[in-house]
């Protein structure tokens, strides 16, 4: 769901040149701007290294929900893939930005009690120390726009029956939710213009839009 945002901020960006966008799945997705690279391995990027070379920014949106899994079977997802991905990039790219998708209640001392905030916290202070520009987001409520919906099928769930509050919640919550539009904004003024801030809550995020 984020990255279907981010990728249409981009679509739409007037100064944003080219995107290459690697999936696990074709997606038919068919823009000048968009070169769609499917990698069906996700743990090894050493194959495609040719093609990850010359970029500026790296918004890296992948993730799973943590329910039903081990802490094992969650690291090797969120820990394991992002780092694989990212320490190819910051090698080919030292100069890059690269914007991680977190989540609000990320646990940056890597100890708390709850399983994907640590791992999600050990992921963060990982690419915090890699050779490139990184900044973490942890959006909290993320309100979907322009038809974009989530490829999880509990949260599509909780979005259809919490759609008619969303309006409600953002109005009382303002710094706590923002919308899929808010988010790649956000991510691309931060690539262009850096931030003060490595990690950035929603509030900071959606000030950045």
């Amino acid at each position: 769901m984020v990255g279907q945002g981010v990728l249409r901020e981009c679509v739409l960006g007037a100064d944003v040149q080219s995107v290459l966008s690697i999936v696990r799945k074709a997606t038919g997705m068919q823009d000048p701007k968009v070169r769609e690279l499917v990698q069906g391995d996700f743990f090894d990027f050493s194959g495609m290294e040719g093609q990850l070379t010359g970029l500026d920014a790296c918004f890296f949106c992948l993730g799973v929900s943590s329910a039903g899994m081990t802490e094992q079977d969650y690291r090797r997802v969120t820990y394991d893939i992002t780092l694989g991905a990212a320490e190819v990039l910051a090698r080919l790219n030292p100069k890059m930005t690269f914007i991680y998708v977190s989540g609000m209640g990320t646990d940056s001392s890597e100890h708390g009690r709850t399983m994907w905030a640590r791992v999600k916290g050990e992921t963060e202070n990982a690419l915090l120390r890699l050779p490139f520009q990184a900044y973490m987001f942890r959006p909290g409520v993320i309100v979907p726009r322009h038809g974009i919906r989530s490829k999880t099928r509990l949260y599509r769930i909780l979005y259809q029956v919490l759609g008619p509050l969303l309006p409600l919640l953002r109005a009382l919550f303002p710094k706590s939710v923002i919308t899929t539009e808010e988010l790649g904004r956000a991510m691309l003024n931060i690539a262009k213009e850096g931030a003060a801030k490595r990690v950035l809550e929603s509030s900071d995020i959606r000030a950045a839009a």
